[in-house]
């Protein structure tokens, strides 16, 4: 099979926050399990002059390739539901995303652009059961995994570089819970975008986890409204198999459904609040020896059951049932009536004075730095909740005013 991966080569398109993890990750696996691979940036503003360019140069790409399969990754409105469109009916691919972030982005991106796909793969329980209850009936529960090809046994805790560490970028809750730690007498090698350390490469983040006796996970990506009250939002990530895939010993934060894939205190441990994480961490620690035990489970279980191999073997076996039907063909996508998309992004007389309007009283309070992001995300926030799935399409105003913010 022909396989068309729709995404990024680095975390949200650029070069100085390291390769990206569905680039390095996903690639490989599909092209273990046989498949031929063809990768299509969508992630990096500077490959493109706008969205229209990106949107035109991929249905392109999908007329010169003939891929059996798209696989998208899709951060927001990148790709235009138009484009989804004609991709579902013109180019003769089964088309299948890889959802990230459901536990907060189903609500104001997934249950919106979900509809052209044949398969729209969710991490998230709640989401899948919120899509059918939205009329959704091509949403399938996958899960994040390891790599097969770079599985790596663990280390005795007494060999081990690193007491304590964490891979991740330095956002919601965490600055404030490494700073908890240290406030106890417990010191955190942090590594990724935001931290003195920097971003590793995958190669040194693997190695990172296998040479630290304990590897954290903080499961939290910060605030999320659930009916009427505000709670905590947190999710099973990829560092979850991860970490004992690279021969790492996992303590993580107390997540739902995680005990459907690890026996927590017999291959992972979890811990609720700072404290518990303290009293942990001092503990095992203190007690190499189950450590160790802990360790090397969490690492047999991974290899045995959690690899990316065998979560897109299952994926694209769902993709060719779902689609079986479907008679292939050629692809013959219509670029003349592709372009009335293109001129309804693009023309609008009104478009500029809005994003001065925007971009100005931001610039006053944030600086010309940050001004322009905080305007682009004012707008899509508005936008998501007052049109919907309009914001999605070739003229949803974020992706016209805004290209490099978004």
């Amino acid at each position: 099979m022909k396989i068309l991966c729709v995404f990024g080569q680095h975390n949200y398109g650029s070069p100085e926050r390291g390769e990206g993890y569905e680039y390095s990750n996903f690639l490989p696996a599909l092209r273990r399990l046989g498949h031929e691979v063809v990768f299509f940036e969508s992630f990096d503003r500077s490959c493109y002059v706008d969205f229209a360019d990106l949107n035109l140069r991929l249905l392109e790409t999908v007329q010169r390739e003939a891929p059996d399969a798209i696989l998208f990754v899709l951060m927001s409105y990148e790709i235009w539901l138009e484009t989804l469109t004609t991709l579902r009916e013109s180019s003769g691919a089964v088309l299948i995303s890889w959802a990230t972030d459901d536990s907060w982005k189903y609500e104001q991106f997934s249950r919106y652009v979900a509809r052209p796909f044949d398969v729209y793969a969710t991490t998230y329980p709640e989401a899948l059961r919120k899509s059918q209850r939205n009329g959704h009936s091509n949403f399938v529960l996958t899960q994040w995994a390891a790599d097969a090809q770079q599985l790596m046994e663990p280390l005795p805790a007494a060999d081990c570089r690193y007491e304590v560490s964490f891979v991740g970028s330095a956002y919601g809750n965490r600055r404030e819970l490494v700073q908890q730690l240290a406030q106890r007498g417990i010191a955190v090698n942090c590594f990724g975008h935001g931290w003195p350390n920097g971003p590793v490469d995958t190669a040194r983040m693997r190695g990172i986890i296998r040479e630290s006796v304990i590897s954290l996970n903080f499961g939290d990506s910060g605030l999320l409204i659930q009916g009427a009250r505000l709670g905590r939002n947190r999710q099973i990530k990829a560092r979850n198999f991860e970490v004992p895939g690279c021969g790492g010993f996992l303590l993580t934060e107390t997540l739902e459904s995680l005990g459907d894939f690890f026996v927590p205190g017999r291959e992972v441990v979890v811990y609720e609040g700072v404290d518990d994480l303290a009293n942990k961490i001092r503990h095992y620690l203190d007690h190499p020896a189950e450590r160790d035990a802990i360790a090397f489970a969490g690492h047999r279980r991974t290899a045995s059951a959690h690899t990316y191999d065998a979560r897109f073997r299952e994926l694209l076996e769902d993709a060719a049932r779902l689609t079986a039907r479907r008679p292939s063909r050629a692809p013959r996508i219509d670029f003349a009536r592709f372009s009335d998309h293109v001129r309804r992004h693009r023309a609008n007389r009104w478009l500029m004075p809005l994003k001065w309007a925007l971009l100005v009283p931001c610039w006053m309070i944030w600086g010309r730095q940050r001004g322009p992001r905080a305007a682009r995300r004012f707008l899509f926030e508005l936008s998501w909740r007052v049109a919907g799935a309009h914001t999605y399409t070739c003229a949803g105003y974020p992706g016209r005013l805004f290209y490099k913010e978004s």
